[in-house]
């Protein structure tokens, strides 16, 4: 029997939901990971680990446990919820922590990452911070990355400085920065009076996609979860028209 409270666990949660809310269950996610909060608690605290350090008479903090937990798995939901329908575009999704972190990549996953990587001035190569990396299986050419967050001030400047960095190379120039976020903390719901975080996605990234029961002020940029796949179907569409073969 399992003492933590795990990504499966979640996905469980996830699905629980949509048995009610169906196609619309993206909305939800902030009230699922508020559920799932209670659970991770539980857990948390019936761990021996916890228990060993409450009976020594130590602190715990499920918060940092939580927060932790929560940060790590938005992702991995994001991930869950596109990574299917991306296979039937044509499109493979991988998390940004695999190309920064594995030793051993395979000779698909290495260019996949030389097409990510950054160059400065001075010689030095960086991959950008991101969550998700979708690129075409066939090219390897990287269509777009997406930073996911519960609110925008988490993340979104760092988001928009990696995107500039894109911009300044011809070998990245073309891949679009997307940030995911459930808004928790209302910052794009409404067009005016603006906010700064929305001020920052509206004009230095490709789009934002948001998943909330709030109404949001919709734009060019800025739309509900779902069209995510419309776009990303976009990108690998523009790929297909570019690489195709020259008939002569």
């Amino acid at each position: 029997m399992t003492t933590k409270f795990t990504f499966h666990h979640l996905i469980d949660l996830y699905n629980t939901y949509s048995t009610r809310y169906q196609h619309e269950t993206y909305k939800h996610v902030s009230s699922i990971l508020q559920e799932a909060k209670h659970l991770h608690k539980e857990y948390f605290f019936r761990s021996d680990a916890v228990q060993t350090k409450m009976a020594k008479g130590e602190t715990v903090d499920h918060e940092q446990s939580w927060r932790a937990f929560k940060g790590k798995n938005l992702e991995k939901l994001i991930e869950h919820l596109i990574k299917e329908e991306c296979q039937k575009l044509g499109v493979t999704v991988i998390n940004g922590n695999r190309l920064e972190r594995s030793k051993h990549l395979t000779s698909e996953l290495q260019q996949v990452k030389d097409n990510l990587t950054i160059t400065y001035q001075n010689g030095d190569k960086h991959l950008p911070d991101v969550d998700l990396v979708a690129y075409d299986p066939q090219t390897f050419r990287v269509l777009c990355v997406l930073s996911s967050k519960v609110t925008l001030r988490e993340r979104v400047s760092q988001t928009a400085y990696w995107k500039m960095k894109f911009l300044q190379s011809p070998q990245t120039s073309h891949i679009n920065v997307f940030f995911v976020t459930l808004d928790e903390d209302g910052t794009l719901t409404h067009r005016f009076p603006v906010k700064k975080g929305r001020t920052i996605v509206e004009n230095e990234l490709d789009g934002t996609y948001v998943l909330t029961t709030s109404p949001v002020e919709t734009s060019e940029t800025i739309h509900l979860f779902p069209s995510l796949m419309r776009d990303i179907s976009h990108l690998k569409n523009e790929n297909n028209t570019i690489h195709a073969p020259v008939l002569v």
